[in-house]
């Protein structure tokens, strides 16, 4: 992981979305870094003391790693979004971790800064709010996928929230990367992956799967995918490419978006 000192907030969609002004106040602040793939950003329990913000087509994966050694997946992050002290002032203990799973460059900004910025700022306070709402929603549909669809569904599920993030066809993605993202065993998902490759839904090659048919993909996952798309564009004004690259982030008349959830509102500061 290498770092180095910028202003340049380009490359993160969320940062993006801001006026000129708001970027003013969080350019000086601004470190960028370079990331690998594997890399831990914070694990549980430790002090998260700035807000990361995955910029271009890196990736970042949030997981609860259990007792036993596996780790599932709660929310999948690229450019459109951050992690680590979203909704609070930071530099509490991180309650999951965040894994790097496609590298490239990353936008590190204190978390203390960044608390500050809020509170000058309505339009970056109400940004974070709109985000930690739609981060919540994924976070959540997330659980209720987890615990309620099959193996082959959330695996199309996924896939195509991967794909959103870095709008190819062809994702970086290894069978034990998605073995550990869904919590299953890599004999087991192989089996899988072998029933949908026959079936057309995806190909395999060598530290990659392929979508071939991103409608097909659509129609075989499960709701939580489209779900989770339309909240983002309902809260956060989320502009999505037609192969599904998300493009833009729009906050910029509030009035036309759904308001955030009371409990984010209630807890962001």
């Amino acid at each position: 992981m290498t770092a180095r000192k910028s202003s340049s907030i380009d490359g993160n969609l969320l940062l993006e979305a801001l006026n000129a002004a708001d970027r003013a106040l969080l350019a000086p602040h601004v470190e960028r870094r370079e990331v690998s793939r594997g890399d831990v950003l914070f694990r549980a329990g430790d002090d998260v003391s700035h807000v990361t913000f995955p910029a271009q087509r890196c990736v970042v994966t949030l997981v609860v790693p259990l007792i036993d050694g596996k780790s599932v997946e709660t929310a999948t992050i690229g450019r459109e979004g951050a992690m680590g002290g979203v909704v609070s002032h930071g530099y509490l203990p991180a309650f999951g971790q965040a894994v790097v799973q496609v590298g490239g460059p990353v936008i590190r900004i204190d978390a203390a800064r960044l608390s500050a910025a809020k509170h000058a700022s309505k339009g970056i306070r109400d940004l974070f709010v709109r985000y930690a709402d739609c981060l919540l929603a994924q976070v959540l549909q997330s659980v209720a996928c987890n615990a309620a669809h099959t193996i082959e569904r959330r695996c199309l599920r996924w896939l195509l929230t991967l794909q959103d993030r870095i709008g190819t066809a062809e994702l970086p993605v290894t069978h034990e990367l998605l073995a550990d993202m869904l919590g299953v065993r890599r004999a087991y998902l192989t089996e899988v992956l072998g029933r949908m490759q026959r079936e057309g839904l995806i190909g395999i090659g060598h530290g990659r799967i392929t979508l071939p048919d991103r409608a097909r993909a659509e129609a075989g996952a499960c709701e939580c995918h489209a779900t989770v798309r339309r909240h983002f564009e309902e809260v956060m004004g989320a502009v999505y490419a037609p192969g599904g690259r998300i493009i833009a982030v729009d906050v910029a008349e509030p009035e036309r978006l759904r308001p955030p959830s009371t409990v984010v509102r209630e807890g962001s500061p």
